[in-house]
Order: C-alpha cells, then structure tokens, then sequence
C-alpha cells in the first residue's frame, strides 16, 4: 500500500511535518512512512583522500581524516535514528501507533525517486535544515523534489493547524482540471468546504470553467464557493486567502514544457515564498 512518508531532518520545521504527516494519514486511511536521507556531500561514506595534491606521503594524515569523517558520518546516522525515533513517538501521541522508519545515505531527491512508487502523498518543509536560516526562500530540495516527482506534495509551512477549510487555485488549464479530478476522487480534503478561485479577466468562459470544476467538487467539497478576482496573481490569491480565513492552498505543480515551466513554475515558486499556510501541490 502506499504511504504518506515524511521528510525528517533537524531543521524547525520538522515537528510541524510530523503533524501534517500524521493528520494526512489519519485523512487517507493510509500508512505513514518517516524518511531521513543524510546528505552524501556533507557526510561522505568514504573519503578518497589519496589523490589530494600534497597529502600523498603523509599516509598517517590521510588515515585520521579518513577516520574523522568516518566517525562524523557515524554521529550524523545515530542523530537521524534519534530524530526518526523522535518523530515516531510524536505521530504516536497523534493517534499513529505503527509508523514506519526509513533511513538513506545519499541525495534526498535520488531516494525519493527510488521511493516513489511507494509514496502517495509526500510531506515535506519549505526549508530543510540547509537552508532553515534562509527567510521564506524556498529549499533546493522541496524544488528538485516538486520538480522530479509525480506524486502530490504536502509543503509544511509554519506551525501545524488541521485545515478546516481550503483554496484552489484554478486557471482552467489541463493541470488544473486533472487537479480537481485528483481532489474529487481523495478522502484528504473530503468534507471541507472549498474556494475555487481564478485570478483573471471575468468573462461568461471563465464563468462556465469555475461552474464545471464545482460540478466535479460536489460529492467531496461540503460546499464549493467561486470567484474571479482581477490582479497580479500571488498578491490576490494571499489577499483571498486572508479574507476568507483559508487554511490550506491548492494549486498544480511546474509544467513540463519550457514555457509552461517558466509561467506556472514561477507562480508555484513564489507562492511556495511568500505563504504563511501549507500548500499542496498536485501532480
């Protein structure tokens, strides 16, 4: 069966992820993974040191640094056991009793791929603990993730709050459609009332989108609302959001194509920056 697994790493947003994870399991009726891959550039398994310019006689040298970082990559498996035990017993606190453990060395991208076919849903902070000192920027991980991946996204960013209620994002593109297609046929959202928001010109067309996309919504969403807003579109879907009071923001991934990489890439990055809600990102 197909997991939620979890990103797990000493950044701040790792207790916020655990929630999310745990409350996505409970929604999905589906098993919950916890993965921790230690970063193969940071904690090499084995250093090569032999060809170092100016090390080659000095073998004594070249044995401590191999041990050192031996050792270094040591402490790093033992704190991520710790951290993944750690995340196991908060997900049991939320009423999780079997997670399970998943422990890599290596690119967290590359594993997650490896993994794919065993992940349904995928929960992960905005920022890993790389980059937990970068503000709102985005992680490179979470990027490469969103952009490798065909599985939905959950990005955890700020404190965990069970959403009551959430926002799609609608353009009446191709993705978005397969979006809604997605949303209707899921347990996660199910039962939560639904915004259905396009940012754009407010035409009869437009109009006919929206009312098709509600008409799919309505054996899942407790009630659907729709509106057309005119303006730049990250400033007044937040605007929409802050209005409403709307927990959680839905929205398609990064197109394929170059163009629609450039166009829709751009909006899900600047959305996944300046949101203080989770996002999920459906592919």
């Amino acid at each position: 069966m197909s997991h939620v697994m979890a990103c797990i790493d000493a950044s701040p947003a790792a207790p916020a992820v655990c929630d999310y994870a745990a409350w996505a399991s409970q929604r999905l009726g589906a098993p919950l993974s916890f993965l921790h891959v230690l970063d193969q550039v940071q904690y090499p398994q084995r250093s090569d040191l032999s060809g170092t310019i100016g090390l080659g006689s000095r073998e004594h040298l070249l044995e401590e640094l191999a041990e050192l970082d031996e050792k270094r990559s040591k402490l790093a498996l033992e704190q991520g056991h710790l951290m993944l035990e750690a995340a196991k017993a908060r997900a049991a606190a939320a009423g999780i009793a079997d997670a399970q453990l998943r422990q890599r060395h290596g690119e967290l991208v590359d594993s997650l791929a490896e993994l794919q076919q065993d992940i349904r849903l995928l929960v992960i902070g905005r920022q890993g603990e790389a980059s937990a000192s970068l503000g709102q920027q985005v992680g490179s991980h979470l990027e490469n993730a969103i952009r490798t991946l065909a599985r939905p996204i959950l990005v955890s960013c700020g404190a965990f709050q069970a959403p009551q209620s959430y926002m799609f994002a609608f353009d009446g593109s191709a993705t978005a459609r397969k979006g809604i297609e997605l949303l209707a046929a899921s347990p996660l959202l199910a039962g939560l009332p639904c915004h259905l928001v396009m940012v754009g010109a407010d035409t009869n067309d437009a109009w006919e989108q929206l009312k098709a996309a509600e008409r799919s919504l309505q054996g899942s969403a407790s009630e659907v609302r729709l509106a057309i807003r005119a303006g730049e579109v990250e400033p007044t879907l937040h605007a929409y959001q802050a209005e409403h009071g709307i927990d959680l923001l839905v929205m398609g991934a990064y197109g394929h194509s170059r163009i629609r990489q450039f166009l829709v890439g751009s909006t899900t990055g600047h959305l996944l920056r300046s949101s203080d809600s989770p996002l999920l990102i459906l592919r």
